[in-house]
């Protein structure tokens, strides 16, 4: 009963109320539960060894098979076919069916053997007078119908055994493949051409066969024969010449499954699209097969199989050749390359167009950008602080250069006018205002205008700007539609039908993205006559209402409904935040092209007013945002940088003046201690200016500056300086350094005032006086005192940070100009033809403008 001491007789009590036997209980459980999957598991074990074995057996006694009937073909018909005529490939002979069971692409006998059938084959089709009866009587004897089955079976599995073969040996035949079937008689050569003469669309069983072939997945060997060929392929096969390779495939890719073709569909996957049109430079490899494949419509189907795909989401693309061809590049630039012709072709209909715009969109998206530093890039720039924008400069990519400028070169002029014409053939540039966009219109505008959306962010702008604003109807006929949907109210719709927009998308985002840089574009050369008078391209009434639209949908991106937080404008001059997030991209790019084109039209208003300046002004503007621009990276802040038009005028001075009051109260406080005084000879006073302030910080500028003037004599001035003398030095310091007769300035016809291109001959500092002029202008500006110098109105748009055009050119020659108005309507059969119209593609009469314009050449 008590406790002796010894621990081992303790009785054990287990403290969950557990009881031995439950415990038991559960051990013998889990002891069952392993045995029992010891049990599957060596149960699996042998049944995998019993597979195996089997496996092993079964190939054994095959090959042994193989053996025997290999041994009896040689006895039969001889080691080189050397006893085999032409009744051997009738339906009673065997030896098809004894060739074709122990055939072995990868045993050289089999390979040899197979080599000198197909010699046989074509031997004997060629010495009959009738070559596509004569085979189909080689296979099937006098009636092909009664021996159908046997004769389809031999012949598709003869044609897939020369491809076979082909694959196979495709390392050591790759020299083969360089010669043209009628000059050689190389292996190859054989194989290939025993397979077009087989495949002939004329023979009775040509879809049968094909349909086999394809489901036997035989582009993905042609793929790799194609690949492994290539690199031994510099320039082509010879001109005139077609490959048996292409031949085949020629053949092959009319099967699409459409009447009167009754081959099955294939996995996409397994398809010429994916196989055969992802193999880079494929029309410098096969130059035939481009022209079947542009010619004959085929590209509108593969085209639409494409589109499909990627309406479903489907990647049916094969694996990357490597890092500097990736299959979306390389189908892109195939597709390009033939688009030409296909677009050309009378049968071309507006649902390819549609397609063709759908599919290229998608691939370019995937592109990097292939934009070296441009105007349009460095307008952008224009918007953001700092000037040293990713997407100014030349962005080093991972494409092949080859393949950049295959892509690059498809997208030419002709083919934007081609691809335009079939979209907006049917839609008329000026329909009705007041009928809504019907679906055919708004799915031609999406496509188009997503198309080009991503061409402007991927591809060089030079060509494409060009022919789209004087070859193509693109401005009158999107104005229409935008112009439409405003006055119905129809904006909301379209965002639902714009594929490659979301649903809560605005619906005037697409089209504005396209219209606001190729309208800027078109205004390059537009002259004041053609403009105010003319009323091209569009009417001043059109221009009324294209300002209300811009205002309203620049508004609601910058401050209503913002895509990103402020100084987002940064964003947007990188092309890789379009990856990540396209809509707000877009939304971001869209702010820029629409600010751009906005302050464009309001010069043209300023230069002769057509509507009132409120109209430019954003209906939003109150005292919460005047309080909230004063504040620095707010998003009233950066509207004011980016549209300040947006802000009427009063209140932008409101908001100057109050940040100038902020930074004087600021500065009161240091003034005592800061204060500078100067002696300035009256008669050098340009001179002792610059070398005495030149040098000041902008805190000091900032600061108080007395002034005390020197006279001929040597003697200083009296009076004190309280701010009547600095105001009397900046009034005269501003006459001597800006008098035509000092060097750094030129006088225009009408006396306006721009730099002197020659000012470095006459002052060897004259970029230092430059400078130190414009610090002299700031500190006018910072102490409110009037300056009246009559700046040329280009001079004024480059201090701006814009760019001159056409119509600011007759404030620096108006000589030149009348010329240049001259030319550019040349006098056609009946009525002017303007000279946009007759000049190349690739050359852009504003950057001639810019230039003289810029830097003052005669």
């Amino acid at each position: 009963m008590f406790f002796s001491g010894d621990p081992s007789t303790r009785k054990r009590v287990d403290l969950g109320g557990r009881s031995s036997k439950e415990r038991d209980r559960q051990k013998l459980l889990e002891q069952t539960r392993l045995e029992r999957n010891r049990r599957l598991w060596l149960r699996q074990q042998n049944s995998a060894a019993l597979k195996i074995q089997k496996c092993f057996r079964g190939r054994k006694a095959v090959k042994a098979e193989h053996f025997k009937a290999r041994e009896h073909f040689y006895e039969t018909y001889g080691k080189h076919c050397q006893n085999v005529n032409r009744h051997c490939f009738g339906p009673d002979s065997e030896f098809l069916r004894q060739l074709l069971f122990f055939f072995n692409a990868q045993n050289a006998g089999d390979f040899a053997i197979l080599v000198e059938t197909c010699r046989l084959l074509l031997q004997f089709v060629r010495d009959s007078d009738h070559a596509t009866g004569n085979i189909a009587g080689l296979f099937a004897g006098k009636d092909y119908s009664s021996n159908r089955t046997l004769v389809d079976y031999r012949v598709k599995q003869l044609a897939y055994a020369c491809i076979q073969a082909v694959h196979q040996n495709r390392n050591w035949l790759e020299e083969q493949v360089l010669m043209a079937p009628e000059e050689s008689s190389t292996s190859t050569s054989l194989l290939l051409e025993t397979v077009v003469l087989l495949i002939n669309p004329k023979l009775p069983w040509a879809c049968n066969i094909v349909g086999y072939l394809l489901q036997r997945n035989t582009f993905t060997l042609f793929r790799e024969i194609a690949l492994t060929w290539k690199e031994r392929t510099k320039t082509g096969n010879a001109i005139g010449t077609v490959l048996s390779l292409e031949h085949v495939l020629g053949l092959i890719i009319p099967h699409v499954g459409q009447k009167p073709c009754t081959c099955p569909n294939i996995y996409p996957q397994s398809s010429f699209l994916s196989q055969i049109l992802t193999i880079p430079f494929l029309w410098q490899l096969f130059p035939y097969l481009k022209e079947v494949f542009a010619s004959r419509g085929l590209s509108q189907h593969y085209i639409h199989q494409m589109a499909i795909c990627m309406q479903n989401s489907s990647n049916i693309l094969p694996n990357d050749v490597s890092a500097e061809y990736p299959s979306y590049a390389c189908l892109l630039g195939n597709i390009l390359e033939t688009a030409g012709v296909a677009l050309s072709q009378p049968n071309c209909s507006f649902e390819m167009a549609v397609d063709l715009a759908t599919v290229t969109t998608f691939l370019l998206e995937t592109l990097p950008s292939m934009k070296s530093s441009s105007r349009e890039s460095k307008e952008s720039s224009m918007l953001v602080e700092d000037d040293t924008v990713a997407g100014d400069e030349a962005i080093e990519i991972g494409l092949n250069k080859d393949l950049e400028q295959q892509i690059c070169n498809a997208i030419d002029p002709r083919f934007l006018l081609q691809l335009t014409n079939l979209l907006f053939g049917g839609i008329s540039p000026a329909g009705g205002s007041h009928d809504g966009p019907d679906d055919k219109e708004v799915a031609a505008v999406g496509a188009a205008c997503a198309f080009l959306h991503v061409t402007f962010n991927t591809l060089p702008l030079e060509r494409i700007m060009t022919v789209l604003a004087y070859r193509t109807e693109l401005v009158p006929v999107l104005w229409n539609f935008m112009k439409r949907c405003h006055e119905n109210q129809k904006w909301s719709s379209l965002s639902q039908q714009f594929a490659y927009l979301s649903g809560d998308a605005p619906g005037w985002l697409l089209p504005l993205a396209v219209f606001c840089p190729v309208y800027k574009h078109m205004l390059m050369i537009v002259d004041n006559e053609e403009f105010y008078e003319q009323e091209k391209p569009l009417s001043l009434k059109d221009i009324r209402c294209l300002i209300i639209i811009l205002r309203q949908a620049l508004w609601q991106l910058l401050w209503t409904n913002p895509a990103t937080p402020a100084n987002s404008v940064k964003l947007a001059a990188n092309t890789s935040t379009n990856k990540r997030h396209p809509e707000e991209f877009i939304q971001e790019r869209v702010s820029i092209v629409a600010s751009v084109l906005l302050s464009q039209l309001q010069d043209w208003n300023n230069r002769r007013q057509f509507t009132s300046p409120s109209d430019f002004h954003a209906d939003g503007v109150n005292e919460f945002f005047i309080s909230q621009a004063l504040i620095e990276n707010t998003r009233a802040n950066d509207i004011l940088k980016q549209a300040p038009f947006l802000v009427p005028f009063t209140s932008r001075v409101k908001i100057f003046t109050s940040q100038l009051t902020a930074v004087r109260q600021r500065q009161e406080s240091h003034s005592v201690f800061t204060r500078n005084r100067f002696r300035i000879r009256r008669d050098h006073i340009l001179e002792d200016a610059y070398n005495q302030m030149s040098a000041l910080s902008e805190e000091d500028l900032r600061g108080v500056i007395r002034v005390t003037f020197v006279n001929e004599f040597g003697v200083e001035e009296a009076g004190i300086d309280g701010g009547g003398i600095f105001k009397d030095f900046m009034e005269n310091i501003t006459r001597a350094a800006f008098d035509v007769q000092y060097g750094l300035f030129k006088e225009t016809a009408d006396h306006l005032l721009y730099p002197n291109p020659g000012s470095g001959m006459i002052h060897e500092q004259h970029l230092q006086f430059f400078h130190f002029l414009g610090s002299l202008l700031a500190k006018a500006m910072f102490e409110g005192i009037l300056v009246d110098i009559p700046f040329a109105t280009f001079f004024l748009s480059k201090l701006k940070q814009k760019y001159n055009y056409l119509n600011d050119l007759p404030s620096l020659d108006p000589e030149l100009y009348r010329h240049l108005i001259f030319l550019k309507w040349v006098p056609g059969d009946g009525e002017p033809t303007p000279l946009s119209r007759m000049l190349p593609d690739e050359f852009t009469m504003s950057d001639w403008v810019f230039r003289k314009v810029y830097m003052g050449r005669t």
